[in-house]
């Protein structure tokens, strides 16, 4: 019988080695058409005439579609505040402005070429810090002063906190954009199906959320509309928010003709969301033995022009602002802007990343200040159970694993404390700058860094959590065949694999006996988005119940024995508007890391040559495929780090191509990533499971911060660390 906690294969590994899976751009219907975007490419500015006639009588063309065209033109997760298609203002580089359906993908390329638009360009604002300024002008007539959204945080009596503190450190944080990178582009292809549905094959992080999108910007009702996921190259949040989905559907619908379309590479990076760029300013006060006393944190996140996800990213931010320390007085604000900016979104780790680097290169800071070991200073102060967050209630799910996660980091790591602030040598060395004044000499230097996290479960914030399943009994006296619907979507992380493994461990059969129905509207129910680091809990559980009430019919004679369940997660709260004070989250994962690095003092190269991760999961459903997880976000972490520089200049994107945006390759990965698995049960997750996919990214920007401080003595407060930076923060310390 299948088990829990066995690395068993992957149920797509075949099919994706093989080839046999089928991507969104891989399928064809018959009679197809194909479709091209005509992106505004600029930032900010009217359209003042918009001339598609040459394009309509190009040769292949079916039909341009333009703004009139949509029928409620309007889409949005957090508010419908964007527009399908623009036919008026402007305001970021990848607004939608025409779509071309033709015959072939290049005659529909061709008259998208031939499509006149007269703009009258108006000046971006691009700076969100300037976009707060009295006086500065409106971005989007529903956000005044241009912030969507404000989020304070109270707790304590600030001034009296720093009054008790002997040390103040204050750093002010600049983290960048980040581009998702995944191997697929938005693609996908749309018809009406055989009893008259709009059905859109594509790629995506929540079927019923996009289901609901497209239906709502179509006028037509739920059940006229179908989504389905096939395999999808990767997400880490970057299909949360619509691309393809709309307009496929659009198409299809208005011309009753399969639709297909494939964005380039360069499409891709012009016409999706980002990771928010912020500025934070932080200001930490502790006791000469290194208690913490107070924490002061202002947090500007650049929006782009429209919501998106932004506000619960913001709430992310704000939460993660003080780090996983149990912090007497607390005083955030958290704003998220809008501007002329590229738009940003949901990225693994979903402001925590962000937050977490302030946060804890302020207690790498305030080690070195004091004289104590890093790891030490965070035992003294991290969250334990009932621990007060910042929003004046304690922590759920039971098990606070936190010290012992520090503690097994550092075991495992090696790490060889000392009073200057973890700093330790051995055989690799070469040529080490200490922390002292001394010029750096020539040649590679290493240096060790330390850095751990708490990362949530859930959208939460009073969002009531849910996920759906329905399982199938077959057989006669013995369980022969389980089908299982579940919504899910699979993006690569294993989430199929996983959720088959818990239904077979529940049922007590092998895992060949389960076959799964997975994303898709019309066969499964509601599941929630696969982000948040949410599905095994909230999926896992809505399993968990379906089998066992399956199980009850079965031995009731039920032949086939079918059985639904919605699973509801524990109730939490929003921020107080005022306070703060809230609920805020369903579960929380934990984690630390400690890593080595080399500099090039001579070219400001920094490669990471180690990793230690120890991650808290709860229960490792599938161990392989959660070492697979930690591997891959301390890649993608490095990557947003040291190399990855998505650049824009008044508000247009100047690094579209891969070969301008590098991400990293084979020998840029760490020479050794050792992911240790810990397993301190949820009381609420399934067999006391939580998800954990995000965990790994989080800390891993300020621990290679420390370790660059440990081999070189400079702090560089904002990244990515490419070569002039690097060398630029050492020719200041000279």
């Amino acid at each position: 019988m299948t088990q829990l906690g066995e690395s068993i294969t992957r149920i797509d590994a075949r099919a994706k080695v093989t080839g046999d899976a089928l991507f969104p751009g891989d399928i064809n219907l018959p009679g197809q058409l194909w479709m091209k975007v005509l992106f505004a490419r600029r930032p900010h500015a009217r359209i003042k005439r918009l001339d598609v006639s040459k394009a309509q009588t190009a040769p292949g063309v079916v039909r341009v579609f333009t703004a009139r065209d949509v029928p409620v033109n309007e889409f949005g997760l957090g508010s419908k505040d964007a527009p399908v298609l623009n036919g008026d203002e402007i305001r970021w580089v990848g607004e939608k402005i025409a779509l071309v359906v033709a015959e072939t993908e290049k005659q529909a390329e061709h008259a998208r070429d031939l499509i006149a638009v007269e703009y009258a360009d108006l000046p971006p604002l691009t700076d969100p810090r300037d976009a707060m300024k009295s006086g500065a002008p409106q971005v989007h007539p529903a956000y005044a002063n241009n912030v969507i959204k404000h989020i304070p945080i109270r707790k304590g009596d600030i001034a009296q906190g720093f009054a008790q503190a002997d040390v103040i450190m204050e750093g002010d944080y600049h983290t960048p954009y980040q581009e998702h990178a995944y191997l697929q582009p938005e693609a996908g292809v749309a018809s009406i199906d055989d009893v008259g549905r709009v059905t859109v094959v594509v790629g995506g992080q929540w079927v019923h959320e996009d289901q609901e999108q497209i239906a709502h910007a179509l006028g037509l009702p739920l059940d006229k509309v179908r989504v389905i996921y096939p395999a999808t190259g990767g997400a880490f949040g970057g299909r949360e928010d619509m691309s393809v989905q709309v307009i496929l559907a659009l198409a299809a619908w208005k011309l009753n003709r399969p639709i297909k379309i494939i964005w380039s590479r360069e499409e891709s990076m012009i016409g999706h969301h980002k990771r928010h760029p912020m500025w934070i300013t932080h200001k930490l006060g502790a006791t000469r033995d290194g208690k913490l006393v107070a924490a002061q944190v202002q947090i500007i996140s650049d929006a782009g022009p429209y919501m998106y996800t932004s506000p619960k990213v913001l709430g992310n931010a704000a939460f993660g602002a003080t780090g996983p320390y149990a912090v007497p007085n607390v005083h955030v604000d958290a704003y998220t802007v809008a501007t002329n900016n590229i738009v940003s979104g949901a990225f693994r780790g979903f402001g925590g990343p962000q937050a977490h680097f302030a946060a804890e290169t302020q207690m790498n800071k305030l080690a070195e200040k004091l004289g104590i070991d890093p790891v030490e200073l965070r035992l003294k102060n991290v969250l334990r159970a009932g621990s007060l967050l910042s929003t004046q209630t304690p922590l759920p799910g039971g098990n606070v694993s936190l010290p012992q996660v520090v503690e097994r980091c550092a075991k495992e790591f090696g790490w060889k404390g000392k009073g200057t602030g973890g700093t330790q040598r051995n055989s690799r060395n070469t040529q080490h700058a200490s922390f002292d004044s001394a010029p750096l000499r020539s040649g590679r230097v290493t240096g060790f860094g330390f850095a751990c996290a708490l990362k949530n479960i859930g959208f939460s914030f009073g969002y009531q959590e849910n996920a759906a399943a329905t399982v199938e009994l077959h057989g006669d006296a013995t369980i022969d065949k389980v089908i299982v619907h579940h919504a899910a979507a699979e993006v690569g992380q294993g989430t199929h694999t996983a959720l088959a493994q818990m239904a077979a461990s529940a049922l007590g059969v092998p895992i060949e006996k389960i076959e799964m129905i997975v994303s898709d509207t019309a066969q499964t129910g509601n599941a929630g988005s696969v982000s948040a680091s949410r599905m095994t809990y909230m999926g896992g559980n809505a399993i968990k119940g379906a089998c066992e009430l399956a199980l009850k019919k079965w031995s009731d004679e039920e032949r086939p024995a079918i059985a639904s369940y919605q699973y509801l997660a524990p109730p939490t709260t929003n921020f107080d508007p005022e306070t703060g004070k809230s609920k805020p989250n369903v579960a929380y994962g934990y984690v630390a890391q400690a890593v080595e690095v080399e500099v090039d003092t001579e070219t400001g190269q920094v490669r990471v040559v180690r990793v230690t991760s120890v991650d808290d999961v709860g229960k490792a459903i599938n161990p392989r495929m959660i070492e697979g997880q930690i591997e891959g976000a301390v890649a993608q972490a490095q990557g947003w780090t040291i190399q990855e520089n998505f650049q824009t200049k008044d508000g247009r994107v100047l690094t579209p191509y891969f070969s301008t945006y590098l991400i990293p390759g084979i020998l840029d990965v760490p020479d050794k990533v050792d992911s240790v698995i810990l397993e301190y049960p949820d009381r609420d997750g399934p067999w006391g499971a939580r998800g954990m996919a995000e965990m790994p990214f989080i800390p891993l920007a300020p621990a290679i911060v420390a370790a660059v401080h440990d081999a070189t003595g400079v702090w560089c407060d904002e990244f990515p660390l490419t070569p002039w930076r690097v060398l630029d923060e050492l020719k200041k310390k000279n």
